[in-house]
């Protein structure tokens, strides 16, 4: 005979876990408990609650707290889950929340099966994740660096008129003369910000290279460059957000995962789609735009491509050379038929989002060696 389940909802706070319960049935879900954020007294906890012939399934929110939470428990055999918060549903004219509020809530919503569930990486698996995203925080600071000197020296009328920050442009600028003091100080500490953000953009891009090799994310990482425009930073941060391309059934799956699909209100005969959904994960949707543009260019085989595809399975080169046949034939269509450039790049970066998905239905992603 199958276990009954006990349902626990918890409300996770970095000093404080709500937990809320319910048995199956339909007798409502009730706060049981508020304890201090430990993972032992909340397994010693949760253990309590469970009678003979029961079994546990608990659930809370993605946040600030992370998976680490889930991960203990698993290890303790309690079968955990992590929810994605804006797809819990609730009531529109309901605007009282607190925790024991939220603690029932999702109680509820697991026992009736309505809550969606976030994927919980490996932990070497976001350790990389985390590494690029400090990148992206660290080159995002670079680039308002960039922008605050630039600004500055347009003010006081200092214009460069060729190519901006290259060795010329960083030389031209170190050569600047004010006539006050406290401009001259201003000047340099702009450009030693600059230059000590862009030492740690490098470096970082240095670690980045170095440390997915150790992982499970190599064979990934290395098989995506073989797509144009996806170097190995990219290809590092697409692996590294998507941790497992296979856990998508259809390439529309992963494409509503990234956020690319329009939205749609439709009723009756009406049909009505709207801007794409933005919802998902949006260091890979961004990833993913900045690739599509490249797919302007006229389909060839450059000599770093080429270098990028050594070692790659024969059916990812395959996918990769489709992959800029199609999306350069359709964003020619859409921008030779009006379509503003930005609407054609999000149609060709959600295409491209399909070609990315069938990388990882292939058996092998490396050439034997």
């Amino acid at each position: 005979m199958n276990a009954s389940v006990v349902y626990v909802g918890l409300d996770v706070h970095k000093g404080s876990i709500v937990i809320a319960v319910a048995r199956e049935g339909r007798e409502p879900a009730e706060t049981w408990k508020t304890i201090p954020h430990d993972g032992v007294r909340l397994r010693k906890a949760l253990k309590s609650l469970v009678r003979e012939g029961e079994r546990l399934r608990v659930c809370y929110e993605a946040g600030p707290t992370g998976f680490g939470l889930c991960r203990s428990l698993r290890k303790a055999e309690i079968d955990c889950v992590v929810v994605a918060p804006s797809l819990v549903p609730g009531k529109p004219g309901d605007h009282v929340k607190t925790d024991r509020r939220d603690a029932r809530k999702l109680t509820h919503f697991l026992r009736s099966g309505d809550l969606t569930e976030v994927h919980v990486p490996e932990e070497a698996v976001e350790a990389i994740r985390d590494l690029e995203r400090a990148r992206d925080d660290a080159k995002r600071a670079e680039r308002v660096a960039r922008h605050q000197l630039s600004k500055f020296l347009l003010r006081q009328g200092r214009v460069w008129k060729q190519g901006t920050w290259t060795q010329k442009h960083r030389d031209w600028i170190r050569t600047q003369q004010f006539a006050y003091p406290a401009q001259q100080r201003v000047l340099e500490d702009y450009l030693k910000a600059v230059e000590d953000l862009a030492e740690r953009v490098a470096r970082l891009t240095g670690l980045l290279d170095e440390l997915v090799q150790d992982t499970v994310l190599a064979p990934l990482v290395r098989a995506l460059q073989a797509f144009r425009g996806i170097s190995a930073v990219s290809a590092a941060t697409i692996a590294a957000e998507v941790s497992d391309l296979r856990r998508f059934g259809s390439a529309g799956q992963f494409m509503s995962y990234v956020g690319v699909v329009p939205s749609e209100d439709s009723t009756g005969q009406r049909r009505r789609q709207g801007r794409i959904t933005r919802c998902g994960n949006g260091h890979l949707r961004r990833i993913l735009v900045e690739t599509a543009w490249h797919y302007r260019h006229v389909p060839r085989l450059s000599q770093e491509l080429r270098r990028r595809s050594q070692g790659v399975a024969d059916g990812v080169r395959r996918l990769a050379w489709e992959a800029q046949q199609r999306l350069h034939k359709r964003l020619y269509h859409l921008l030779h038929a009006g379509k503003s450039p930005q609407k054609a790049i999000i149609a060709v970066a959600r295409e491209l989002a399909g070609f990315i998905s069938a990388v990882g239905q292939e058996e092998t992603l490396l050439a034997p060696a």
